[in-house]
């Protein structure tokens, strides 16, 4: 039997959402340190893909059925401490709402020029430039 190391928890899987040139953002109910507007994101489960959780957790959240389309990386969030995964995903159905009341208080569908006033501490940079092609 093996013994997992503390460090070790589970992963963050974010999705990283443009449609009609707008990125989707939520708010938490209870904000993590100074994040508060962050990407559709939450654990990714034992056996489960980071793509998968990104997927599943958009749906959870906010009641859209995504596709991963491709990661653009992880990295240890500087105000988290969290194993952070970033995937790009496409809408296949469904109009974002709060679907999960207990996690969200509220999301938008936020233009390139308006990331900074929801994302003031700024972004990943591998998400930054996915964004900048995507919305620029």
């Amino acid at each position: 039997m093996t013994q997992q190391n503390a460090d070790e928890r589970p992963g963050v899987a974010a999705a990283i959402i443009v449609h009609d040139n707008r990125v989707l953002l939520v708010r938490r109910r209870v904000s993590e340190g100074r994040l508060s507007w962050q990407f559709p994101a939450g654990k990714v489960e034992p056996g489960e893909s980071r793509e998968d959780a990104a997927v599943r957790e958009t749906l959870e959240e906010t009641g859209l059925k995504v596709k991963a389309l491709k990661p653009l990386g992880e990295r240890v969030h500087p105000a988290t401490g969290r194993l952070m995964s970033y995937t790009v995903c496409e809408v296949v159905s469904g109009t974002a709402h709060v679907a999960d009341a207990d996690e969200l208080d509220a999301f938008a569908w936020v233009t390139h020029d308006e990331i900074p006033q929801y994302v003031p501490y700024g972004l990943f940079e591998p998400v930054q430039q996915h964004l900048d092609a995507a919305l620029g």
